[in-house]
């Protein structure tokens, strides 16, 4: 057997078999007189069946320090003989090896102690982030918390001092103009005296989704109100009186005069008395002392404190100030309202409406052509019989009165009825065209054809006469 290093080297074997090596030749000397003095007979006799057989007893060395240890594999099979151990020996060397041998290599050790410390770390990362994350909810709850009691307190302290505690008395009629918003109702409500303070409503307003469905018109509330008191009263239709006058574009004064009458309770002769009294309502001179076309259309809130006079004021107002806004230089107002009123009586489609103003236009400079100046148009011949719609039979055509534009060249006196924006702008930006004619075919769709001669228009006009055929009762008159 070879001589092994002098220097205490293991092989691979060695380690995980968890054998010993003694490597000084001392010690190895010993091992082996250790082992001839407890080694049994190399051969023997067999008692029990008088055979002879070569039988080798694996031999158990002692150390230097008094321990027994096993030999090693190539030991035995360095002397030849079969590794073979006492049922002792086998107990001892167990015992041996469960003593000094480690259940695990370094290598082994060093990964599981790695492996533990990655998840001791993962252990105190996922600590920290929920420490984290509770911190933050718990700063949050309490962040939240301090607001909610911060806002109670300030809108107590607030409602106390800018709102009235009670439910109100007395009473008092306050009108909502259309298209309020929830401060200019509040404004109206404070200078009514119906609630303390425009912020109150507004909260109170912006809190009820509600608030938006209230309508334009005159409310009868109680003085001192609170805001919330204030704002369920407009909301509830009961407190709301029928007092709103309506003009609608088109609409003529005697239509208007007799929705005056219904309305705020007057008779006739107190609404010609107003229409009358030019001053007190303040229509310009250039009207002519004739109210027709200056009351602007929209909607109008009346008060037991309005009169005829007062409401009619507030009309002619109104034209004024819309003339003024686009332009219309006081010379030119009535001018206008006369052509845009024709436009409104001749077509309600806005597509149509600057093209009919551009007829207009074009026939009153025909004075020598085929028109001979003369607009020729329905609508202020059914406005001169006293009609309001429909088509003109023959006795309106033959009737002679200075609306008749068949019969007579130029505008007519006055508006024929109350003029849309839209066609006061219509008469202010009339389309590029060389029409003098237009007949609208089907009265159910609004179907309007131009022409610039006379021979397009009998055309365009038979196809109007095929539609009434078809539908007399929209073709009658009114």
């Amino acid at each position: 057997m070879s001589t092994p290093p002098p220097y205490p080297f293991r092989s691979r074997r060695e380690i995980h078999s968890g054998e010993q090596k003694v490597y000084s030749d001392a010690e190895l000397h010993e091992q082996h007189a250790s082992q001839d003095a407890t080694a049994t007979p190399a051969a023997g006799t067999d008692v029990r069946d008088g055979s002879s057989r070569a039988e080798a007893v694996v031999p158990v060395s002692v150390t230097a320090r008094g321990e027994r240890t096993l030999p090693s594999f190539d030991e035995v099979t360095d002397t030849g003989a079969t590794p073979r151990v006492s049922g002792a020996a086998l107990r001892q060397r167990s015992a041996v090896q469960g003593a000094e041998s480690p259940s695990e290599t370094t290598g082994m050790r060093s990964r599981r102690l790695a492996s533990e410390r990655r998840a001791a770390r993962k252990r105190k990362r996922r600590r920290r982030v929920r420490s984290f994350f509770i911190i933050v909810l718990v700063l949050g709850l309490l962040v939240g918390a301090s607001y909610v009691a911060y806002d109670q307190l300030f809108n107590s302290s607030t409602t106390s001092s800018d709102d009235f505690p009670g439910p109100g008395s007395g009473s008092v009629e306050v009108t909502i103009a259309e298209n309020s918003s929830g401060r200019d109702i509040g404004q109206t409500l404070v200078d009514a005296g119906v609630i303390k303070s425009v912020g109150a409503f507004v909260r109170q307003f912006e809190n009820n989704r509600a608030s938006t469905s209230i309508r334009p018109g005159t409310y009868r509330l109680k003085l001192q109100m609170n805001a919330a008191g204030a704002l369920a009263a407009l909301l509830d239709e009961t407190n709301r009186l029928d007092s709103t006058i309506t003009i609608k574009s088109g609409q003529k004064k005697s239509e208007i005069k007799q929705r005056i009458i219904d309305i705020m309770g007057v008779t006739e002769s107190e609404v010609d008395a107003a229409f009358a009294d030019t001053e007190a309502i303040g229509l310009p001179s250039e009207a002519g002392g004739n109210v027709e076309g200056w009351l602007l259309p929209g909607s109008y809130e009346v008060s037991e404190e309005d009169t005829p006079t007062t409401v009619i004021a507030r009309m002619v107002k109104g034209t004024i100030d819309e003339l003024d806004r686009l332009g219309v230089a006081p010379a030119d107002r009535q001018t206008v309202l006369i052509k845009a009123s024709i436009v409104d009586g001749e077509m309600n489609i806005d597509k149509y409406r600057p093209m009919v103003a551009r007829v207009i236009e074009n026939r009153l400079a025909d004075t020598n052509g085929e028109t001979k100046g003369m607009l020729g148009m329905d609508s202020t011949v059914l406005y001169g019989v006293g009609k309001t719609s429909g088509l003109p039979d023959q006795a309106d055509l033959d009737n002679d009165n200075p609306y008749n534009t068949r019969l007579h060249a130029g505008l007519p006196p006055t508006p024929i009825g109350q003029p849309s924006e839209k066609a006061i702008e219509a008469v202010l930006n009339p389309a590029e065209g060389t029409w003098l004619y237009f007949v609208t075919v089907n009265l159910d769709t609004g179907e309007t054809l131009f022409a610039s001669t006379l021979e397009e228009q009998e055309k365009n006009r038979d196809k109007l006469t095929a539609y009434c055929s078809a539908h007399p009762d929209e073709c009658k008159t009114s």
